[in-house]
C-alpha cells in the first residue's frame, strides 16, 4: 500500500518519516517507517528536503543504507 505524504494538498509518495522530539527540540527524518504510526508525519521527498524547522531547533537527518 501507498502512503502519500502528510502535507496538506500534497499527493506525492512519502519517502521518509519525520517525528518531533520536543524535550530535546530536535526533528528528526530518516527513511519510511514500516508502518504509519500516530504522532509522526510521512514526507516526499520534495518536502524532506526542503524541510525547516523552529530557530534553535536541530534537524538529525538519517539515511538508509540498503540499496
Amino acid at each position: 500500500m501507498v502512503r502519500l505524504c502528510s502535507k496538506v494538498a500534497c499527493s506525492n509518495e512519502a519517502v521518509s518519516t519525520l517525528t518531533w522530539v520536543y524535550v530535546d527540540s530536535m526533528a528528526v527524518l530518516g527513511p519510511l517507517s514500516g508502518r504509519p504510526e500516530p504522532h509522526s508525519y510521512d514526507l516526499c521527498a520534495r518536502h524532506a528536503e526542503r524541510l525547516s524547522v523552529p530557530q534553535g531547533w536541530q534537524v538529525v537527518r538519517h539515511v538508509s543504507l540498503a540499496g
